[in-house]
C-alpha cells in the first residue's frame, strides 16, 4: 500500500493529467447524468472510482476529493486525518510520529507536487473542513457539478 502511494506521488503528472481527462468526460456527461438522477448515478460511478482510487492512492473515499492539491497523494490516510499540512509532528526521517513504518501523507504529498507544473500546485490552498456526509459518495461527481457550477 504504501509503495503504491509513493509510486503516485512520483507519477503525479500524469495521474493527475488522467484524473483531470475523467472529470473532463463526466462534465461532459453531466446533462445526461442530471437527467438520469445523479443519485442512480452515484452507486455505479464509485463501483469503478473506489477500486481504482483505493489502489492507486490508498483513497479514504471521503468525497471530497483533493489528491490534484496533494500531488496525488490522500491526506486522508493521515492518522490524524489532517486535511491541510503536517502535524508538526513528522519526524527528521520523514516518517510518521503516530505510524514510525509509514512516510508522513504530507511530506509524500510535498513530493508529488514537486512533479507538477507550477500552476498546478494548489497545496498551500487552505482546504475546507470535511463534510462527513459524503464519506462513500463519488467525488468524480462532485467535482464534474463544481465545474458545472463555475462555468
Amino acid at each position: 500500500m504504501y509503495a503504491m502511494r509513493r509510486w503516485s506521488a512520483r507519477h503525479s503528472s500524469a495521474l493527475k493529467a488522467f484524473y483531470h481527462q475523467i472529470e473532463n468526460v463526466l462534465v461532459k456527461l453531466y446533462p445526461r447524468l442530471e437527467k438520469i438522477g445523479l443519485e442512480k448515478i452515484e452507486k455505479p460511478l464509485m463501483f469503478i472510482e473506489k477500486p481504482a482510487k483505493s489502489f492507486l492512492f490508498d483513497s479514504q473515499s471521503c468525497g471530497q476529493c483533493t489528491l490534484g492539491s496533494t500531488g496525488m497523494s490522500c491526506p486522508m490516510n493521515c492518522p490524524k486525518t489532517i486535511r491541510n499540512g503536517p502535524c508538526g509532528g513528522v519526524r527528521a526521517n520523514g516518517k510518521c510520529e503516530v505510524k514510525p513504518e509509514m512516510d508522513c501523507v504530507w511530506v509524500v504529498a510535498w513530493e508529488g507536487t514537486q512533479n507538477l507544473k507550477p500552476e498546478e500546485r494548489a497545496i498551500q490552498i487552505v482546504q475546507p473542513m470535511l463534510d462527513w456526509r459524503l464519506k462513500g459518495k463519488s467525488a468524480w461527481l462532485r467535482a464534474a457539478e463544481q465545474r458545472i457550477r463555475n462555468l
